[in-house]
């Protein structure tokens, strides 16, 4: 009986994290947008499952701040605000600045070659924006594992997501994006004050360019 039970609490262990990665993994590529309405009962026919690992996925995702309770109805994407992007673009810069410092210090000659072909697709005419946001995430990614502080790489995934979700929604009002090239040369040089530099000024492009577009 016991090992039953074990195995049946494994099981809904399993299908509430099954559920909590689809319901992110929406929410991150904007299938759902902010100011949207879930309903539990919808959630769970898309999902294909019970309504129990939908409250209980949502239980996660509303702790993490992707989604919101409504008390007796049902949950709701927040809307994207001046204060979160603003707060987002100020850690996310306190991360990168010392992951570029720490990585011109520290790269391999492999390791900047990889970062170079990865920004390859900024320079291709009419690259597919889901290829550039692509290659954003792994540029910065890229070089958090080169400066090699879990804990700061473990906090730039998590504040990416964020970053990301912005990324997705201001790229379909405007397609531009905010290029890397100045980073890169800063890192291919060996230059750590300068690549911090350059990280910076890129962080607060990318802050404005997001002001702009959910401020108006």
């Amino acid at each position: 009986m016991k090992a039953r039970r074990a195995g049946g609490d494994n099981e809904k262990e399993g299908e509430v994290d099954r559920v909590y990665r689809v319901l992110k993994n929406w929410i991150l590529q904007c299938e759902y947008r902010p100011g949207d309405f879930l309903a539990e009962v919808d959630l769970a026919r898309q999902c294909e499952t019970s309504r129990t690992p939908i409250r209980e996925a949502c239980n996660r995702l509303s702790q993490e701040g992707w989604i919101s309770r409504i008390r007796h109805k049902g949950y709701m994407i927040p809307p994207v605000s001046i204060r979160d992007i603003v707060e987002i673009y100020e850690y996310r810069k306190l991360l990168e600045c010392f992951n570029a410092e720490k990585a011109a210090h520290t790269a391999s000659a492999e390791q900047i070659a990889r970062l170079r072909v990865i920004l390859e697709v900024e320079n291709r005419p009419k690259a597919p924006v889901a290829e550039i946001l692509a290659a954003n995430d792994a540029f910065h990614l890229g070089i958090a594992e080169i400066a090699r502080n879990q804990r700061v790489l473990d906090q730039l995934k998590l504040t990416l997501e964020y970053v990301h979700r912005l990324d997705v929604l201001s790229t379909q009002r405007d397609p531009g994006w905010v290029p890397h090239g100045e980073i890169f040369v800063a890192l291919e040089a060996r230059k750590p004050v300068q690549a911090s530099k350059a990280m910076a000024a890129h962080v607060d492009s990318a802050r404005d360019r997001m002001l702009k577009l959910f401020g108006t």
